[in-house]
């Protein structure tokens, strides 16, 4: 029979001791935490597979093409952040679609039902943009003929994209940041405080940290600014989406100009897949036009591209094709001991810039970690880790090998 022990719990004897309703308890109240904790691993899993989905909708919608990891973890933050009114700063070279990424999210978001209203702010002068951006009043300055409402004003229950932001003066400066941080501006030359109801998305290719830094860009803004971050990457990083970049802008430009292209060479494709693309997406797109308009078959080949690593990759695979390329590749890593980068890189011993070869290795798969790993057996005692230089043993040191 329980009885009431001293800790205040009821306790069953048994021929081997008592056994507390806790003890019993326990199992049960495991089991439950179980379910709870797979319940919430499965919530939280339909909601990843449901926000990766909004984001494969947002990029068929607006044209956003690709698959690469790195485009997907962009258009996951797109659509997590689209819905709020979030200040949202696109980051990322110049080319890479910043603005094609802004008009996603306004598009996507509660305000899409205004136009999306937008400023460059470095294509007009310093004398002109906080007009632009606050909208002046009659005779506020030489040819001020009339009352005219600015962008602030224009986007209010709306989105104001800012494109590169980091080419605003220090005065303007500090009136965005009141505006952004207060809803409150003035026109030029007025004295009526005027209220918005704006969401701002900026972009810029600088890097605004280093500019902070350097006393170029204030911290306040920058901050005020960086509510959320999206930082596009650049061509070079997404070598899986040239391929499909390239036939998508053909076919395009090839209906334009009124040519039959059916496609791109496969070794043009491949070569087009290892240059850096320091233009990104933008230089693609003309590349690929100029090779439509200079072609004179239906499919694009080397002699198309006027790009100078495409001469060097034909001549590469003159000499052997795409295997002996994996071999040069491969030679050059068991040579490096798996390492790209730096003096003793295998970047430098094949002559190419390291983004190239990173883009090389990851188009012929080739495991790059395998060649750190990777020891002779002729002299296992003496081996010691590659990151662990060890000059008494150099010596008997085995080399690296694929």
């Amino acid at each position: 029979m329980g009885e009431l022990n001293a800790t205040g719990s009821i306790a069953t004897s048994s021929a081997s001791g008592s056994v507390s309703i806790a003890d019993l308890a326990r199992p049960v109240v495991n089991a439950v935490r179980r379910t709870i904790a797979c319940s919430e691993i499965l919530r939280r899993e339909e909601e990843n597979d449901a926000v990766r989905d909004e984001g494969a909708d947002i990029a068929s919608a607006h044209g956003i093409l690709g698959s690469s990891p790195a485009l997907r973890r962009v258009l996951d933050r797109v659509a997590r952040v689209a819905a709020t009114d979030a200040t949202v700063l696109i980051t990322g070279e110049t080319g890479t679609g910043k603005e094609l990424i802004a008009r996603a999210i306004h598009a996507s978001s509660p305000r899409a039902k205004r136009a999306l209203v937008t400023l460059n702010c470095a294509a007009l002068p310093e004398g002109l943009i906080a007009s632009e951006l606050f909208g002046h009043e009659r005779g506020a300055f030489t040819g001020a003929l009339e009352r005219r409402r600015g962008r602030f004003e224009l986007a209010s229950g709306s989105t104001l994209f800012l494109d590169e932001i980091g080419e605003l003066p220090p005065a303007m400066q500090v009136a965005l940041l009141r505006v952004i941080q207060d809803g409150e501006f003035e026109r030029v030359g007025g004295s009526e405080t005027l209220r918005t109801d704006v969401r701002v998305v900026a972009a810029t290719n600088r890097n605004l940290e280093e500019a902070v830094r350097e006393g170029r860009f204030r911290a306040d803004l920058f901050f005020r600014l960086n509510v959320f971050p999206i930082c596009l990457p650049p061509l070079r990083e997404r070598a899986e989406d040239i391929a499909l970049l390239a036939e998508y802008w053909a076919n395009r430009c090839s209906r334009s100009v009124g040519k039959a292209i059916r496609g791109i060479d496969e070794s043009a494709l491949a070569g087009l897949c290892t240059y850096p693309w320091p233009g990104n997406i933008r230089e693609l797109q003309n590349v690929v036009e100029r090779a439509v308009i200079l072609s004179r078959a239906s499919i694009l080949d080397f002699s198309d591209f006027e790009l100078p690593s495409l001469v060097a990759e034909a001549a590469r695979s003159a000499r052997g094709g795409p295997a002996n390329e994996r071999a040069e590749i491969e030679e050059a890593l068991a040579e490096s001991r798996g390492r790209v980068y730096g003096p003793d890189g295998a970047a430098e011993a094949l002559g190419v810039p390291p983004s190239t070869l990173e883009a090389r290795i990851r188009r012929l798969k080739i495991d790059k970690h395998a060649f750190r790993r990777a020891v002779a057996p002729s002299d296992r005692t003496s081996v010691v880790p590659a990151w662990l230089p060890d000059r008494a043993a150099t010596a008997r040191q085995p080399e690296f090998a694929a």
